[in-house]
């Protein structure tokens, strides 16, 4: 079953670099008490992924912070290494947005997004999605209907529902 509006977030544990390497960060201690921004994507550096959902919002960090948004996170299946090198690359580390790995997918299937795409090599992956939450409660979804588009879920599209 999906995620839907109204819902409790999981608190499954996501994977961040820190000082001495990976660590774990469970959805729980980022959410809890605080308003929230999560997006989530099928893969770091693929193209809808790295051109548009990313840039979206590096954009808009300031207006979401300016509606008393706490913090905006992305989550991939891909490695915490792999999404602190996408952070740098993007420029998303520099806007100040949370990267983070659900590399063996527990978030994603929580969430009822997680998917395999062994055909492209993508295994523990979500479908594209933004969602807004506050104190862990699901406030507005909006998951992407195809995997190459990012409209619904962009920084902008998230930034007028909210």
């Amino acid at each position: 079953m999906t995620i839907a509006v109204g819902d409790d977030l999981p608190n499954t544990d996501l994977l961040k670099i820190g000082e001495n390497g990976p660590e774990a960060v469970s959805v729980d201690s980022l959410t809890k008490g605080r308003k929230v921004v999560i997006f989530g994507v099928p893969g770091a550096f693929t193209p809808t992924c790295h051109s548009a959902h990313v840039p979206s919002f590096n954009r808009t960090k300031a207006q979401f912070a300016a509606k008393g948004v706490d913090d905006i996170i992305c989550v991939s299946g891909n490695d915490p290494f792999v999404m602190k090198a996408w952070a740098e690359a993007t420029g998303a580390d520099a806007a100040g947005l949370l990267m983070l790995s659900d590399a063996a997918g527990e978030f994603g299937r929580a969430l009822g997004l997680g998917f395999d795409a062994a055909p492209a090599g993508l295994y523990n992956r979500m479908q594209r999605f933004a969602l807004y939450a506050e104190d862990g409660v699901v406030k507005v979804f909006h998951p992407e209907a195809g995997p190459g588009t990012c409209e619904l879920s962009g920084g902008e599209a998230m930034l007028a529902a909210i």
